[in-house]
C-alpha cells in the first residue's frame, strides 16, 4: 500500500476517532497578515479531541506546555490553519505524512508592527523613531506567548529596578511577512514587547521578545 493510501486511512481513523471522544471545532484558514479568525475564512466544522504531545492520553496537561497532538480528520486542513473549539484556540504546526498532527494551543492574540524612522525633516524637527510611526505586519494572530523563564537586567543598576522579562512565542508564518529584530508586539491585554530574535521554521515563527518597559 503506497503512502498517500496509507495517510488517507491513517486521517480517516482520527475522524471516526474524534467523532467519538472529540467535539465540533470551527477551522479557519488565514487570507492573509489580518484578522485570521474572521468569517469569511471559517471553511469547516468538524469534530476534534486534543491530547498532550507528551504523554498522550495518559497525562495531563502541565504548565508552560502548548505542544499538542490533534485527534481529527486532517484530510481537509493543512498547517498554518486554526481550529476553535468552545474557548480553546489551536493553529496546526505540522501534519506531516503518518505521523500526528502536532498542534499549539494559544493563550494571546498579537499583532506585530514595525517602527518607521520620521524623514520629513522640514515638518518634523525630530528623525528618530515614534509611537504612532509604524507599519502593521500582522494584526490578530491567536498565538502562543509564555514566560522564558529569564529576564534582564536594566542598565541603572539602582537597587529598585526590575528586570525586564522575555517572552517566548510561537505564531503561524503568513506568507510573505518577514520578521526583524526590533519589531514590536502588542497583545490584547494591552502589553508591549520587541523582537530580539525571530526564526522562521517549518512550523511557523519561534520568536523571542523583550517586554517593553516606561
Amino acid at each position: 500500500m503506497d503512502s498517500r493510501r496509507l495517510q488517507d486511512r491513517l486521517y480517516f481513523g482520527l475522524g471516526r476517532s474524534a467523532r467519538h471522544v472529540g467535539q465540533p471545532a470551527d477551522a479557519f484558514r488565514p487570507d492573509g497578515p489580518f484578522d485570521p479568525l474572521k468569517r469569511q475564512n471559517r471553511f469547516l466544522r468538524l469534530p476534534a479531541a486534543f491530547v498532550p504531545a507528551k504523554g498522550g492520553v495518559n497525562a495531563a496537561d502541565t504548565y508552560g506546555r502548548p505542544l499538542w497532538h490533534g485527534i481529527f480528520d486532517a484530510s481537509y486542513t493543512r498547517t498554518g490553519d486554526y481550529l476553535v473549539l468552545e474557548s480553546d484556540t489551536y493553529f496546526i504546526a505540522s501534519q506531516a505524512p503518518l505521523l500526528p498532527v502536532l498542534c499549539v494551543t494559544t493563550n494571546r492574540t498579537i499583532s506585530i508592527a514595525r517602527p518607521t524612522l520620521q524623514t520629513s525633516t522640514g515638518e518634523n524637527n525630530y528623525g528618530g523613531f515614534t509611537v504612532n510611526g509604524t507599519m502593521p505586519l500582522m494584526e490578530l494572530w491567536p498565538a502562543s506567548v509564555l514566560s522564558g523563564g529569564r529576564g534582564g537586567s536594566t542598565s541603572v543598576g539602582l537597587p529598585t529596578d526590575q528586570a525586564t522579562m522575555y517572552l517566548d512565542i510561537l505564531v503561524p508564518a503568513p506568507n510573505g511577512i518577514l520578521l526583524l529584530s526590533g519589531d514590536r508586539i502588542s497583545d490584547d491585554l494591552g502589553q508591549s514587547a520587541i523582537i530580539s530574535s525571530a526564526e522562521l521554521t517549518s512550523l511557523g515563527w519561534r520568536i523571542t521578545a523583550k517586554m517593553a518597559t516606561t
